[in-house]
């Protein structure tokens, strides 16, 4: 790996500033048992999530869906339920059921309240247009399910 972190010499080291991302990149790294993400930058970590159109339509749907396309997808929602969970003190789960052919649901939830409900289709081709969009779509869900938490905190909490 170069000094740069960077793929390809792609990397620019901007600063990640979105509270979103800044708790996807430490879902990433708490999943990383053998350390091999310590010396990435956050920007380099986040840079799978960012799939351009004309990469999308390259990608196969068929067969399997890629176990690093699945990982994504997980840390995606479990920085969505930290997120809620450090805004609402609500400890939140999560749940993705993913069948093969890359359909199925995501879901964050607290007690019996669901706070986050996704349908996933083409799970193949998960991804964002930019970090920008990557930051925009994470924090659109958690402010739905801070709103969630804060209007049934008694469902929430059982």
């Amino acid at each position: 790996m170069s000094e740069n972190n960077s793929v390809n010499g792609t990397a620019t080291n901007t600063e990640i500033t979105s509270h979103f991302l800044k708790s996807l990149v430490q879902q990433i790294r708490a999943q990383d048992s053998y350390g091999f993400y310590r010396s990435w930058s956050d920007e380099l970590i986040l840079k799978p999530f960012v799939v351009t159109k004309q990469k999308k339509r390259e990608i196969s749907v068929e067969g399997e869906v890629d176990p690093a396309t699945i990982s994504r997808i997980n840390a995606f929602f479990r920085a969505v339920a930290a997120s809620i969970e450090k805004e609402t003190g609500l400890i939140s789960n999560v749940v993705v059921d993913l069948g093969h052919e890359g359909f199925g649901w995501a879901l964050v939830f607290s007690g019996r309240l669901l706070l986050v409900i996704k349908t996933l289709r083409d799970a193949h081709r998960y991804g964002f247009d930019s970090l920008e969009q990557l930051a925009e779509e994470g924090e659109k869900f958690v402010k739905k399910g801070v709103d969630l938490a804060k209007r049934f905190p008694e469902v929430g909490n059982i």
